[in-house]
């Protein structure tokens, strides 16, 4: 079993979250890629099933519920460019402040609700950390992401 980890990122928060999980669950899988989102589009997701393989996007929300700046290529192809990507297994990490309630967490949602338009499967349900909780990103996210896999392995 393959994770790619697609990071969306302003600040460098989801990239350091994305290497905390590609360290932390090492012991899970044997091969845990992290690839920023820069320049990338829905070829990304590939043509076919490829057996065994998983996606992680880990992504923060920027402004107003905006995706992040290195994010936009992929997140826009998905609909200037859509195709059918029903192999695609998924799970969605998103970062946000709940203090901007209206927007919180959007930018991982709105990935999600692009893909599930494409027909990719996703697994388990979107997971939200949140800024004003007074935890780390990278501890909840390697907390949660560990009991993703263990769900996504036992589903493959």
């Amino acid at each position: 079993m393959k994770l790619k980890i697609l990071v969306g990122t302003m600040t460098g928060t989801a990239e350091y979250v994305a290497q905390a999980i590609q360290m932390d669950c090492a012991d899970l899988l044997d091969d845990i890629e992290v690839l920023m989102m820069d320049d990338l589009d829905i070829s990304a997701f590939g043509d076919a099933p490829a057996e065994g393989l998983l996606y992680l996007i880990c992504t923060a929300t920027y402004g107003a519920g905006d995706v992040p700046d290195n994010a936009r290529s992929l997140y826009e192809s998905l609909d200037t460019q859509p195709r059918y990507l029903g192999h695609v297994r998924y799970g969605v990490l998103a970062l946000g402040d709940s203090a901007h309630e209206p927007t919180f967490c959007l930018g991982g949602r709105k990935f999600d609700e692009r893909l599930q338009d494409l027909g990719a499967q996703r697994i388990g349900e979107v997971w939200c950390h949140d800024a004003s909780s007074g935890t780390l990103a990278e501890t909840e996210g390697t907390l949660w992401c560990r009991e993703w896999l263990k769900l996504a392995l036992t589903t493959a």
